[in-house]
């Protein structure tokens, strides 16, 4: 099998991993190496599916030992099978950079012979690019659980950022989808990569020359609507990885069906919960920028998202009695709260409000959404000219705003709320 076969086999075969993300990491170009790496990250190829991917989202190999019976790749899958080689892996990542077609690699595998075995090969091709064409671009590398924790240490200082995938929410599903996978073996590299980047940072504050281990930080992905556990779980799992293993991002991926397994939701009919996938990401946003925690995002009464509506504005709506705010008065904390206004927002408002006395013009300006925002401030004591929505009718007003989304991804909910979206 050729080079550009196996490149046909093993793109596909990575496409359920989730990289869309920007590098965050600066790294000037030197002379006689090869790339650059910008925190802006790369940004100029999609996948067929319309992902958006910076880099060379690749498999070292497709050949798993393992049955994950959620996985395409899985030991009893007919699929064809490939292995790259490290130097033909390297070779392909230089040709395809000096085309311009990519910035940077995207390294993950399936587990060929054994953990020890699979990282050996993914850090010989990381050691030929880094080494021996000198490549300073970014590299995202995807540690395999159970490896030699000095293999996965080797490979933090070759790549600038590793991700261990938590795969699935809790530790009964893992155990009964992918028996091979143990919580523990998964959770060990993680605190080892956090420690490792302490370290390294450490390190660096003494010594600009000190080498860097994994200098983007890690990353985990997880799978969602294959088992049956709740939004809240998820988004508890979520906040505890945040808070203990410091991650940079949690990716979620909507199930796809590729296995006809009784132990998975049946192919027939089955559609992946792209909209539950939406709703974690925003929610996801609120507890990493907005000062939110899961417990208040969803409670124990109410444990999924409502699809009709974003989960900041579930919120607002379950606390009707701490709006509307008063724009010209609230602190920055309590703007970040209000349905409508985002960070960048939050502070403009903050700035603009010192020169001179806010109005619903200026908020526009600064960049409100008074679509969203109207229903919950007050503008030098005054709500928006014009408006008088009950509050019984805001959660109808509100959803009409997210109508086209759920047109594309969930139509079987637009009946819930039509009527209500035009009151």
């Amino acid at each position: 099998m050729d080079v550009m076969d196996k490149l046909t086999i093993l793109t596909d075969a990575a496409k359920y991993d989730a990289a869309c993300t920007s590098s965050g990491l600066d790294r000037a170009a030197r002379k006689g190496s090869l790339g650059s790496t910008m925190a802006a990250g790369c940004c100029h190829t999609f996948s067929a599916d319309g992902r958006c991917v910076t880099l060379l989202k690749v498999l070292m190999t497709n050949a798993c030992a393992y049955d994950c019976q959620y996985c395409v790749n899985r030991r009893s899958n007919d699929v064809r099978r490939t292995t790259f080689t490290p130097r033909e892996l390297a070779d392909l990542t230089i040709e395809f950079y000096r085309r311009n077609y990519i910035e940077g690699l995207f390294l993950s595998s399936a587990v060929l012979v054994s953990p020890d075995y699979t990282t050996e090969r993914m850090i010989e091709a990381l050691r030929l690019l880094r080494e021996v064409y000198h490549f300073g671009g970014y590299i995202h590398a995807k540690a395999i659980p159970g490896a030699d924790p000095l293999l996965t240490q080797r490979l933090g200082m070759l790549a600038d950022r590793l991700s261990v995938n938590i795969e699935l929410p809790s530790e009964q599903s893992l155990s009964l989808l992918a028996p091979d996978k143990k919580k523990g073996s998964i959770l060990r590299p993680m605190a080892q990569i956090r420690d490792g980047i302490t370290q390294s940072r450490t390190e660096l504050a003494k010594t600009r020359h000190a080498p860097r281990f994994a200098p983007a930080g890690q990353s985990t992905q997880m799978i969602i609507g294959a088992t049956p556990e709740s939004d809240r779980h998820i988004l508890m799992l979520t906040q505890g990885l945040y808070d203990k293993y410091r991650l940079k991002r949690v990716f979620y991926s909507a199930y796809m069906p590729v296995s006809d397994s009784k132990l998975l939701p049946a192919p027939v009919d089955f559609k992946p919960p792209l909209l539950r996938e939406h709703r974690l990401y925003q929610a996801d946003w609120l507890l990493r920028f907005y000062h939110f925690r899961a417990e208040e995002i969803l409670e124990e009464d109410q444990p999924d998202f409502d699809p009709r509506v974003d989960p900041k504005c579930s919120w607002a709506l379950r606390h009707m009695e701490q709006f509307p705010v008063e724009v010209s008065k609230a602190d920055y904390e309590t703007l970040l709260r209000v349905p409508g206004i985002g960070v960048t927002s939050a502070r403009r408002i903050l700035v603009a409000r010192r020169a001179a006395p806010l109005s619903f013009d200026t908020l526009k300006k600064v960049g409100v959404v008074l679509k969203r925002a109207q229903y919950f401030i007050t503008c030098q004591g005054k709500l928006l000219p014009g408006l008088r929505v009950r509050e019984d009718h805001i959660l109808g007003h509100l959803a009409a705003l997210e109508k086209p989304l759920l047109m594309d991804a969930m139509p079987e909910q637009i009946s819930l709320f039509e009527g209500e979206a035009g009151a």
